[in-house]
């Protein structure tokens, strides 16, 4: 598969940005990449800000809403896309209980116009790969782990947008013989993540001495992923996946969430000291109000991705998360420029406003 024109949606968003940026140094990839992002709150182009310069006409992006099918089309006609690796999606919990009208009309009908255009492109579109979460299997007991066979059981107005999504793109493969890989991954960390997130949000506010809030009785587990060992995973599936496969991807890391608060706190006191006077910062960790629906336990078995594919993740968690606070502590600006009440408004000079 030679793939020219590859379509990333979502690609300044937090894994999509780490994948552009990672595809971009591999040998063998030759062709265009076109970023298309709504740059709603968590698309930063600063993510991607370098890519320009680097790589000049293979690279492309425009400000387009995969819920505007239009836009869509002319993208695929613009640039003769042959592929698609689709990252779009609205992905946090707590705002999609808020408002889960903004899930299912971009994690839904957002992924269906993305399909009909794929559709239309006949036999000589190559491959479209949708990146899905380990949510949409629901909560596990404390034993076992999530297959590729698991059940779909979503609790969330998220996780049941990525569901329906998932099965959108499973059923263009079995009725128009689209082809399609579909991978579903672990909670991902590294740079480039939007600070509301639970690893980002507890290593800038432990810098900052503000509170540490954690969920219920913070027991909560969850398997962790490094995300350039994601972005690896992604590639190794669109290169030499079976078309029509779903692809678990996991970190092999099961960690409850305070032992992940707790982590963050050492690396922090230990990269950046304390300040005079101050306890070390696990101290300022407080217990909040858990939310609704919350799921228990996520563990996921990417044994078919390792059997199949032979890929396993590079990072262990303690690496990972070594290497992630450096990164936030070294991108200041950046984490600056991604909280300042300006920053939209930014956005629009520089790219007008979303039809």
């Amino acid at each position: 598969m030679k793939i020219q024109n590859l379509l990333v949606t979502g690609g300044c968003g937090f894994i999509g940005s780490n994948f552009i940026h990672y595809i971009f140094r591999q040998p063998d990839f030759e062709g265009r990449i076109i970023n298309i992002d709504a740059l709603t709150y968590a698309g930063n182009p600063f993510n991607v800000a370098t890519v320009k310069d680097a790589y000049g006409e293979r690279y492309h992006f425009r400000r387009i809403d995969i819920c505007d099918f239009p836009s869509l089309e002319s993208v695929f006609a613009d640039f003769e896309i042959d592929a698609v690796c689709h990252f779009a999606a609205e992905s946090h919990v707590d705002r999609s209980i808020k408002r889960p009208d903004a899930f299912v009309n971009t994690n839904i009908i957002g992924t269906f116009n993305l399909l009909e255009c794929a559709r239309s492109k006949g036999e000589e579109f190559l491959l479209f790969h949708h990146i899905s979460t380990d949510e949409v299997y629901g909560s596990l007991g404390p034993d076992g782990a999530f297959t590729e066979e698991t059940p779909y059981r979503p609790n969330s107005p998220y996780s049941a947008s990525k569901a329906s999504s998932d099965h959108l793109v499973r059923s263009y493969n079995r009725t128009f013989g689209l082809p399609t890989t579909l991978s579903n991954c672990s909670n991902n960390y590294g740079p480039y993540q939007f600070p509301e997130k639970l690893i980002p949000l507890m290593i800038l506010n432990a810098l900052e001495y503000q509170s540490l809030p954690v969920y219920g009785d913070g027991k909560n587990v969850r398997d962790w992923l490094y995300v350039e060992d994601h972005c690896e995973a992604i590639l190794t599936i669109m290169k030499q996946g079976r078309r029509g496969e779903t692809y678990n991807v996991g970190g092999a890391t099961e960690l409850e969430n305070i032992a992940i608060v707790e982590n963050i706190c050492d690396l922090v006191d230990e990269y950046a000291g304390r300040r005079a006077g101050k306890a070390a910062r696990r101290h300022l960790i407080t217990y909040v109000a858990d939310r609704p629906g919350h799921d228990r336990r996520y563990a996921i078995d990417f044994s078919k991705l390792t059997t199949e594919l032979d890929w396993i993740p590079r990072e262990t968690f303690s690496s990972g998360l070594r290497k992630t606070v450096s990164w936030y502590l070294e991108h200041r600006n950046w984490v600056a420029d991604v909280r300042t009440k300006d920053y939209q408004r930014w956005i629009e000079q520089q790219y007008g406003r979303m039809p």
